[in-house]
């Protein structure tokens, strides 16, 4: 049963209900607040913000983290965020949504792929303080422990003060145990480059392998994400809904269309 005096935070992700970033994320803010868990019943990387318009969707209970009650989506994490804000926590809105922790990189145009970051910002077009936690560190097994101090401290302060209406938090951590210190910075400049690899298959079609490599158009600049997580920082990075260009504005309005 839940505590009512206790913050109430809802989790999801992108790895599935079962991964070792989502359990170690609900291992780490259980300590401090009650938690919900609603995620996807398997891997959704590179989702974003997309929702299931045409696929009926099923929520199934799984097994207890602990004491917290665990379902699984067979959606997106945005799914399965409407789903738990609907149908699981009706009459308690949550104080938080958490997205995490991801098994990799989230930081600079990851940010407009990732599945975690959907959490968070379908978090926070509800109005809801959000927070989206990812790991450099791509490995399933990964140690994530280190993360623990970093957490509590970000969860807390959000927590106990909220977030402007509109802004979300993007949190990624360098591969390692021992960070230099937490850089609040702008999202990096990138692209993605030689992304599509063509293969013959036996049967007479070609089909094709989606992969890349991220190409960092600015590694000197010292307030982005990119340069913060090479030099061994906590990137934090504040992100908008509104996309507006305001300082674009103007000058379209001045084509007189």
């Amino acid at each position: 049963m839940m505590n009512i005096k206790r913050p109430f935070v809802l989790i999801s992700n992108d790895d599935g209900y079962h991964a070792n970033g989502i359990r170690t994320l609900v291992r780490m803010v259980s300590e401090i607040a009650d938690v919900l868990v609603c995620a996807p019943e398997s891997a959704r990387s590179g989702f974003s913000c997309a929702f299931s318009a045409a696929t009926p969707l099923r929520l199934k209970r799984r097994h207890n983290m602990g004491e917290v009650e665990v379902w699984s989506c067979n959606g997106t994490p945005v799914d399965c965020v409407k789903l738990a804000l609907d149908q699981l926590c009706p009459d308690r809105k949550p104080d938080l949504v958490l997205g995490g922790i991801n098994h990799g990189d989230n930081s600079t145009i990851n940010t407009h792929y990732s599945g975690t970051m959907g959490v968070a910002m379908e978090g926070c077009m509800k109005y809801i303080p959000s927070v989206a936690f990812s790991s450099c560190d791509y490995r399933e097994d990964a140690d994530l422990e280190p993360l623990r101090p970093y957490v509590h401290r970000i969860v807390d302060r959000v927590l106990r003060e909220g977030l402007p209406k509109g802004i979300c938090l993007n949190v990624n951590f360098p591969v390692g145990s021992d960070f230099k210190g937490v850089r609040a910075c702008r999202m990096t400049y990138g692209r993605w480059v030689n992304e599509v690899v063509k293969a013959h298959h036996p049967r007479g079609y070609d089909y094709f392998w989606m992969i890349g490599h991220y190409q960092n158009d600015e590694p000197d600049a010292e307030d982005s994400d990119q340069w913060a997580l090479n030099h061994g920082y906590v990137a934090v990075t504040p992100t908008l809904m509104d996309v507006t260009a305001f300082d674009f504005i103007r000058e379209v309005d001045s084509w007189n269309l």
